[in-house]
């Protein structure tokens, strides 16, 4: 009988495999450790635990992580670190079925994004890398991921059934040195999707659900951005959003508190969409804004009814913007926005608005 060789080393990797010379042995993958990118990604599909000890991934190259093995797990160790090239990225692209991600203690993912803040974000100016495609990424999960300082938009979500929890996102350096649209989460094409104990400091949304359905974000804290956003809905090949609960999270210090926005003339819809036990302070712009308005990512001040939202509801929002800012704006098409439900609703500090349009029954602008 052929024995088991209980270590084999390849490249940076080291693991177990069955002797080669058993003709009915089935192999048994590696648990492998790697301090660089390339040997990652050309190993990825014979680890069972994938190590990224502070991996420096070179300039204009995605850590391609994509096609793991069913029950692969992925682990951040250290400080993980890009090269800089003007591109569109991904830095990071993870993908598979059963995949578990985790970041270790103290481990951060660096993208150093002042190399490419001008200012301009993804609308102009230097070509930005976004961060972190979780595409196909299915009935899995990441947890425990510290990214700092990206150049764009984080994470890129369009998955089903995947769970992230206790992810940070410290981009708080762009207030100062130029970051913009360096949303936290933007996630379409997705089902089953839950955000828990999300902490985010950036210049943009802190999730924005561009479509998907049976999304869940809990306990999150955002700061510095534009808040908890559905939307834009409109102009995309999939333009339904449906049962998405926001819930127990505060907003501080940012754009807006919480925002629907559609796409003007485009088709899609809204609904089954719930904010409950929202709190926020410090916003500049809207404590709450819908609006079905937008064309080329800003408002028009036409809204039209192509994108209904329907069974809104909004529970236990409350909180305080500064002076200068509006409480609560709404836009609605003619029609297209019914059944909501408004309950325990107060923004106080700013004016109101005086240019609200078919604000549904039972709601106050």
């Amino acid at each position: 009988m052929h024995t088991i060789q209980p270590l084999l080393t390849y490249g940076l990797a080291v693991g177990a495999v069955l002797s080669s010379a058993a003709p009915t042995a089935v192999e048994k993958r590696a648990s492998c450790t790697f301090t660089d990118a390339a040997s990652a990604m050309a190993s990825k599909t014979a680890c069972s635990t994938i190590t990224l000890n502070n991996i420096a991934v070179p300039a204009g190259t995605t850590l391609d992580l994509t096609g793991l093995t069913s029950g692969t797990r992925v682990i951040f160790e250290g400080t993980t670190t890009f090269g800089y090239q003007e591109w569109s990225g991904p830095l990071v692209s993870i993908s598979g079925t059963d995949i578990t991600v985790q970041g270790a203690s103290g481990s951060v993912l660096d993208g150093d994004g002042a190399r490419w803040w001008d200012g301009q974000g993804s609308n102009g100016g230097k070509t930005k890398p976004k961060f972190f495609y979780a595409h196909s990424l299915d009935s899995s999960s990441i947890t425990g991921i510290t990214i700092k300082n990206s150049p764009v938009q984080v994470f890129s979500i369009q998955s089903n059934n995947l769970s992230l929890t206790d992810i940070t996102v410290d981009d708080a350096d762009g207030d100062t040195q130029g970051g913009h649209n360096t949303d936290a989460f933007d996630i379409g094409s997705s089902t089953y999707i839950t955000i828990t104990n999300a902490n985010v400091h950036n210049q943009d949304d802190c999730i924005a659900v561009n479509s998907g359905e049976n999304i869940i974000f809990t306990g999150g804290t955002c700061t510095g951005g534009h808040g908890l956003s559905i939307g834009s809905v409109g102009g995309r090949s999939d333009n339904t959003v449906k049962n998405v609960t926001i819930e127990h999270s505060t907003v501080t210090n940012s754009q807006n508190g919480v925002r629907i926005k559609t796409v003007y003339g485009a088709t899609g819809s809204v609904s089954e969409v719930t904010y409950s036990n929202i709190q926020m302070s410090g916003i500049t712009n809207y404590g709450i804004v819908i609006e079905q308005d937008y064309e080329n990512g800003s408002p028009t001040g036409t809204p039209t009814n192509g994108v209904p939202i329907t069974d809104l509801t909004l529970n236990t929002v409350t909180g305080s913007v500064s002076s200068g800012a509006t409480e609560i704006y709404i836009l609605c098409g003619s029609g297209s926005c019914s059944s909501w439900t408004w309950t325990g609703v107060s923004i106080t500090g700013g004016s109101k608005s005086t240019k609200c349009e078919n604000v549904p029954s039972g709601v106050s602008c």
